[in-house]
């Protein structure tokens, strides 16, 4: 979480100047025209891109090199102010996902019934010569690899939408960019469900770690239930690397690209406003 803070909070500048690029059109653009072009140009302009093939292996590998630009960015906040709040156009987009993505982290922080399953599970699996402790940690970095594809073939399904929804450079002035946040675009029609496997990832992660580190230090190095250097040294990198990962790179998509959904979360009020709304929800069931 600290790493993908810290990420998120550099895009904080790029929040400042779409602003100021606002202010000098006097609020008739949402998106800079050219930034919008750039946008559709990069994540849809080619024609190999619109193969599903192409997509999503460039989808995989962009997690691991400039995740999200500054035209992703400007781009997606255009398309949630145009879905929920078109009469504010300088809506602080940065600062409204930073506070879903702290009450996010209030759920990731926890541990639910079917974790509790899994380290079960995961206990009876260690069978001698199985080896399913070294099988099991290669787990986390596919399911994460998958989750973070999923999230970027989002906003490349949302520029492909937005070039087709461009007829000609007349109705685009006169409309606005045509980006569409919608359910849609995830498993099931549910975004709630990437926040759950980020959990499980980034627990079974975790619980991995912290298993080998307690046999380490109670049992000691060489402990039966300790596997051998071979396939103890590649869990552990393993680890390391889906913990930055996840952190630096799927975190801060995750917390950008969950907003393209059909409804705001409650987040998009400050906390005073929301315990008040809270509060009159209360009384009015009384």
């Amino acid at each position: 979480m600290v790493l993908g803070g810290a990420k998120i909070r550099r895009w904080k500048h790029w929040e400042v100047a779409i602003q100021n690029e606002i202010a000098k059109s006097r609020g008739t653009d949402l998106m800079h025209p050219e930034h919008h072009k750039m946008f559709v140009q990069d994540r849809a302009g080619n024609f190999w891109r619109r193969a599903a093939v192409v997509s999503w292996t460039i989808a995989v590998l962009k997690q691991f090199y400039s995740s999200v630009s500054k035209t992703d960015y400007g781009a997606l906040r255009a398309g949630f102010i145009m879905k929920h709040c078109r009469s504010n156009p300088k809506f602080d987009f940065h600062k409204y996902m930073m506070r879903t993505l702290e009450d996010d982290f209030k759920k990731v922080v926890g541990i639910s019934w079917y974790l509790w399953l899994f380290v079960i599970i995961f206990l009876l699996l260690n069978v001698d010569g199985w080896h399913t402790y070294f099988w099991l940690s290669f787990f986390p970095l596919i399911l994460l690899l998958i989750v973070g594809a999923k999230l970027e073939h989002i906003i490349t399904k949302i520029a492909q939408d937005a070039a087709e929804g461009i007829i000609n450079e007349r109705e685009r002035v006169q409309e606005g960019p045509h980006l569409r946040p919608s359910d849609e675009h995830f498993w099931f029609g549910n975004p709630g469900i990437v926040l759950y496997l980020i959990h499980f990832i980034l627990f079974q992660n975790s619980f991995e770690i912290a298993f080998c580190l307690w046999i380490w230090t109670t049992y000691g190095f060489d402990s039966c239930i300790m596997e051998s250097v071979p396939y103890l040294i590649p869990r552990l990198v393993m680890g390391v690397l889906i913990q930055v990962l996840c952190s630096y790179s799927t975190l801060p998509l995750y917390a950008l690209v969950t907003q393209m959904r059909d409804m705001f979360k409650q987040s998009i009020f400050d906390e005073y406003i929301s315990d008040s709304l809270h509060g009159w929800a209360q009384e009015a069931r009384k």
